[in-house]
């Protein structure tokens, strides 16, 4: 492979101009087309086979408009002074309606007057208005045209706010501010890893290049499939971070050949033989981990997990074509335009770094080392325990939004539980007709659903037009981020009417099945992730015990990203340090707006589980091959992990600065799920990059000896040999991989 990989790096490198062109040429058309035709998102959270999927499906059968595909937007009315029945704000009121009727798709607009449209203070209503024909992708569009319709109720003094359904991450997500942090901190980054100019733009270029790609490949994606409104965020900061790190591991070999005296283009060619097969096999393990979240049950999530995978392809196709283009294009100019005292490019031979001073210093006292990494990880990752799970709802979107604004609005007027209400489908055994007073069973259902506890009011009922199904909305007394509406769901399930099969479908009920989809198969995904990510690793390094150890130490990083999540959202330590607003409080206490916890999203772990395994082995595989190089000439192991230690020790930190900069830069998000993965992301990255590589890594290698490369001689014998390292760089007379023996030595 790595023979492979140097001859089209050389070939990059000759035609650098059209290597180049092509690249502009793709990003700049996909750009033109997605701005032109536009990117579709929908975050289709249908799941197959639950009970709240049968509920949907029963609800968009028969029961009228509104509850089909076309949906229903919910307007809030508020009047600070007076109440809605003043003569005045009534008849602007009744204005409002009338223009509201005539926007398009709109098949009923029911008045605040009706009864259950008003708060019992007066001074809260609700316009409900259902849709027919309507792109339920559009519905944001179609709330803000109800908005500008209900002109006249606002010229009255009336506060007209749309209720968003759904949590804050159903919101589109418009990039802009951050991004341009995280490219202006990673730059600074690489000028003072570089020392010049021109080198610290080549992998801000690069990865702009690729994200371009990406992004307009995952807009046009938009057109034939349900794209999740989330997707082009987390695509932005995984492809932004690690399209910066793998051009940065190439340049950084680059320039060290260079130093060497070592051609352009030779220099080129061995860089990406060698560092290029790095990349390809740390990119490999970060899309084989998005990709095992098909098995976890929720098309969300999946569809989440293989589209924010086209990031990390383009990052990985830009890296070894583009940037072996520009450094044939630039030849010795990209050292151009240096600045002092920074950046000073050491070839092999050159004295030793700090890293591999501190290589030294943990090969001498392995056991020490390793009990201190220990315990400190132990201590980051404890907090993970309480972790605490559950629906986000638009309580804790950013204050001063309509989402928030509205939620409020119906907590202070309906209840907490008016914003999240379930909608009870009960499959009848025999038709009914809709008669007053109702069928017995109808009659008997709605009894057994005002005595559930934790249900406030229960809705008249509608009967399905063929008279084989009734709905009824339930309001619970409580918010649907609060725990205790999940136990309500249950209790609902639990009903047991003769005659009837009830399902209970509604946001709440969603996510309660959602979680439970996702808790089933959060085993199977784990040990889908951990084993074919050690088998990537044993293909690339025949080494079982440092597949097997590496996939730990990847496991071990999530554990303190999950401890950081815990203290900083489920204890609200930090919860006003990353832009947190409190939710709505009936009593506002101090404590409670001081330090106040957020619940995270039940598939948010998973996500981040496979994102994070995906970016920690990057750091894995760039320090296992540049170990495994010096092992190979030298056959000292302890020489050798000192010396790769160094000698990636300082790129390494560099490329974990950058990720840790994207990600933190990302956290200024108003979007509660955006902040999430901000602070799981950084801190883990930054933990990985300095307690795990810098101390465990090398501290377990340096005990296990040369067990670390041993492999059984039938495996060695059944293994296809496509080993990432390259021996191109190898002095004369260094003797090959295949003379290392089943016991791992010479």
């Amino acid at each position: 492979m790595s023979a492979l990989l140097g001859r089209l790096g050389g070939w990059c490198a000759r035609h650098g101009r059209l290597v180049l062109a092509l690249w502009v040429l793709a990003a700049g058309l996909l750009t033109a087309v997605t701005m032109i035709y536009g990117s579709p998102v929908s975050n289709n959270v249908a799941i197959p086979g639950t009970d709240a999927q049968r509920a949907h499906e029963l609800m968009r059968e028969g029961f009228g408009p509104g509850y089909d595909a076309g949906g229903t937007v919910q307007l809030v009315l508020y009047t600070e002074e007076g109440t809605l029945l003043s003569d005045g704000r009534e008849k602007a009121v009744g204005d409002a309606l009338a223009r509201i009727r005539e926007v398009p798709h709109v098949v009923e607009a029911q008045t605040p007057y009706r009864l259950g449209g008003m708060a019992s203070n007066q001074r809260i209503g609700m316009i409900t208005v259902r849709l027919q024909g309507q792109d339920g992708v559009k519905l944001g569009e179609t709330a803000q045209a109800l908005v500008a319709a209900a002109a006249p109720a606002t010229e009255a003094g009336i506060e007209v706010v749309p209720a968003g359904s759904g949590s804050p991450a159903d919101k589109e997500i418009k990039t802009g501010t951050s991004e341009i942090i995280g490219v202006a901190v990673a730059l600074l980054v690489l000028l003072f890893a570089f020392g010049t100019l021109v080198a610290a733009l080549i992998p801000v270029f690069t990865a702009l290049i690729s994200l371009g790609v990406g992004l307009g490949v995952i807009g046009l994606l938009g057109h034939v499939v349900d794209v999740p409104k989330s997707a082009s965020i987390m695509a932005t900061m995984i492809g932004l971070g690690v399209g910066i790190d793998y051009a940065l591991f190439l340049l950084s070999r680059h320039r060290r050949m260079l130093a060497d005296g070592v051609p352009v283009h030779d220099s080129v060619r061995r860089t990406v033989a060698s560092s290029g097969g790095a990349v390809l096999f740390a990119g490999g393990t970060v899309v084989i981990a998005l990709s095992a979240l098909t098995l976890a049950g929720f098309p969300l999530l999946r569809t989440l997990g293989w589209i924010t995978g086209i990031s990390v392809v383009c990052a990985v196709l830009t890296s070894i074509t583009l940037v072996p283009a520009l450094l044939g294009l630039l030849g010795h100019r990209v050292n151009a335009l240096r600045l002092p005292l920074v950046g000073r490019v050491a070839g092999r031979h050159g004295p030793a770094t700090g890293w591999a001073a501190l290589g030294n210093w943990v090969a001498g006292r392995p056991w020490r080392v390793l009990t201190v990494t220990v315990v400190a990880l132990a201590a980051l990752a404890a907090p993970a325990a309480a972790l605490k799970l559950g629906p986000l709802d638009q309580g804790y979107s950013d204050r001063g939004t309509s989402e928030r604004r509205a939620y409020e609005l119906v907590s202070v007027g309906f209840g907490p539980g008016a914003n999240g209400p379930l909608i009870v489908v009960a499959e009848l055994d025999q038709k009914i007709a809709d008669t007053t007073p109702a069928d017995p069973v109808v009659q008997d259902l709605t009894r057994r659903l005002q005595r559930t506890d934790g249900v406030a009011h229960v809705s008249p009922h509608k009967v399905n037009e063929n008279g084989r199904s009734v709905l009824v909305q339930v309001i619970s007394e409580y918010a649907p981020s609060d725990p205790r509406a999940l136990d309500v769901v249950s209790r609902v399930r639990a009903i047991r009417v003769p005659g009837a099969h009830v399902h209970v479908g509604g946001e709440v009920a969603g996510l309660a099945d959602a979680g439970d989809r996702i808790m089933g198969r959060t085993p199977l995904v784990v040990a889908v992730v951990v084993l074919l990510s050690a088998l990537l690793l044993l293909l690339a390094f025949r080494a079982p015990l440092v597949a097997i150890k590496a996939a730990l130490m990847n496991l071990v990083s999530l554990g303190t990203a999950f401890g950081a999540l815990a203290v900083v959202f489920s204890m609200g330590v930090g919860s006003r340090l990353v832009g947190m607003d409190p939710p709505y409080s009936p009593d506002g206490s101090f404590v409670q707006t001081l330090f106040f916890s957020v619940p995270i999203d039940t598939y948010v772990p998973l996500m981040l589980f496979a994102v994070l395994f995906g970016l920690s082995m990057d750091y894995e595989v760039f320090l296992l091959t540049s170990v495994r190089q010096a092992y190979t000439r030298t056959g000292d192991n302890r020489a050798a992990v000192a010396e790769g230690l160094g000698s990636t020790g300082r790129v390494i930190t560099s490329a974990a600065l950058i990720m840790v900069a994207v990600f933190t830069a990302f956290v200024a998000y108003p979007d509660p799920l955006v902040k999430v993965f901000g602070v799981g992301l950084a801190v883990a990255i930054a933990v990985d990059a300095t307690i795990i590589r810098g101390f465990l890594v090398p501290a377990t290698m340096v005990l296990l000896g040369r067990l670390n490369w041993w492999i059984p001689r039938w495996l060695d014998r059944i293994l296809p040999n496509i080993s990432i390292e390259g021996h191109d760089e190898e002095p004369a007379g260094a003797v090959p991989e295949k003379e290392l023996s089943a016991t791992g030595r010479r």
